[in-house]
């Protein structure tokens, strides 16, 4: 593995700026589009798991976060209240208190249950300085987070659910967990709420570990103040773990939030909370990635995924209609000149992205392209309509291999 940190100024994927302050990156092109790709597979993904998509505001007042629990237990990560016409606002270290108060906006029924709550929202956490570093360690971060407000019945299928998503989600990002942890409270700690309802979820999470058939081991003192949780663990190019994803399970906010439905008995009962984050922040998760893949990200990934390289300045016309045309099926293209370098010069300034087209004039008379994979291998001339409609559907196909004109592709 290599660091993102380093790749990342290579790459130009982000940057930093001490007017801007430490731990607060910003994102350049190239970056942004890998984000913006990740963003759309996962909502993608949520939507067709289920999950409603949701906005909810980045500041909160300060009593939001007392009735939730943070306040008292999480205040030193959390930036100081700001006191705007009387009123002390805070901003978010967590998404969970708004979906709570959002889940409470009406009366629910348990027709509407597990009613899934998705968002990609901003929080912030006061981070000490010396711990900031690259995208991992920041201090304002957009978060892949979602709440399900489920009967206690539906716990143990919906947090499976859960860690199956976020299995899916890693097969299709080329991800790899380092092993499953069952964070829990530290013997003898003090956590919120009564003292069967943390056993009763850590045997709910342990139950889904074991029926997935997964290894993990128990990590006392990792749990959230609230509840326990599954940690995804993966690791960095040094070896280090980080939390990537997590699936938890909350009996104490939904007390805390007073939240209810109506049962199928006419009565009203207190629902459950399952928070999941399939691959966490986008800037952890980007990190990750760019380690991973060493900036050879998946061709639905890469910030650049077709390259146009004109022998001569007479191809650059067809060189140019190629790209708008690649543009128009999705695709993000651009021509690399013959005033950028010789042929071979410029096939290695590009040899992060996934395809390079190549046009002669044999291949500008006959409508086709001369197409080379990142990895070194060489298609046949196609047709341009031919090869990057196959280009396309592959990229579409969101799989962690190259498209090969000679193997059929599987149906979507």
């Amino acid at each position: 593995m290599q660091d993102h940190r380093k790749l990342g100024r290579e790459l130009g994927l982000f940057g930093t700026d001490p007017l801007i302050g430490a731990g607060l990156p910003y994102w350049l092109p190239a970056g942004a589009a890998i984000r913006h790709a990740l963003e759309e597979y996962l909502h993608e993904l949520e939507h067709r798991a289920g999950y409603q998509h949701v906005y909810s505001p980045v500041l909160g007042k300060r009593e939001l976060y007392e009735l939730s629990g943070h306040w008292a237990h999480y205040r030193e990560g959390m930036y100081p209240p700001m006191t705007v016409a009387g009123e002390q606002l805070v901003l978010r270290p967590s998404l969970c208190p708004h979906h709570a108060l959002i889940f409470r906006s009406r009366g629910r029924s348990y027709r509407e249950l597990p009613l899934r709550l998705a968002e990609l929202g901003g929080q912030y956490r006061d981070e000490l300085s010396g711990s900031l570093g690259g995208l991992t360690r920041v201090r304002g971060m957009q978060l892949n987070d979602a709440h399900v407000f489920c009967a206690p019945g539906q716990v143990a299928g919906e947090a499976s659910a859960a860690l199956e998503l976020i299995g899916r989600a890693y097969a299709a990002l080329g991800l790899e967990p380092a092993r499953y942890r069952l964070s829990l409270p530290a013997l003898g700690s003090k956590y919120v709420g009564p003292a069967e309802l943390w056993e009763r979820a850590a045997a709910e999470l342990t139950g889904v570990l074991e029926r997935a058939g997964l290894p993990w081991e128990a990590g006392p003192g990792e749990a959230a103040f609230y509840g326990p949780k599954i940690d995804v663990q993966v690791a960095d190019r040094s070896e280090r773990e980080v939390s990537l994803s997590t699936v938890q399970i909350d009996f104490y906010q939904p007390g805390q939030f007073g939240l209810e439905y109506t049962g199928a008995d006419g009565a009203r009962h207190r629902p459950v909370m399952v928070h999941r984050s399939l691959v966490g922040s986008m800037e952890r998760a980007v990190a990750q990635l760019t380690e991973r893949h060493g900036g050879a990200f998946p061709d639905w990934l890469a910030p650049e995924q077709l390259v146009v390289l004109p022998l001569t300045g007479a191809q650059h016309a067809a060189a140019g209609a190629v790209a708008r045309r690649a543009a128009g099926l999705g695709l993000r293209a651009r021509v690399a000149g013959a005033e950028a370098g010789t042929l071979g010069s410029r096939i290695r300034s590009a040899r992060l992205v996934p395809y390079q087209a190549v046009i002669g004039e044999r291949e500008a008379a006959a409508g086709q392209l001369a197409v080379r994979l990142r990895d070194g291998r060489r298609l046949p001339s196609l047709p341009v309509p031919v090869a990057l409609a196959g280009i396309a559907g592959h990229v579409a196909r969101r799989s962690t291999g190259l498209w090969d004109a000679a193997i059929r592709e599987p149906s979507a």
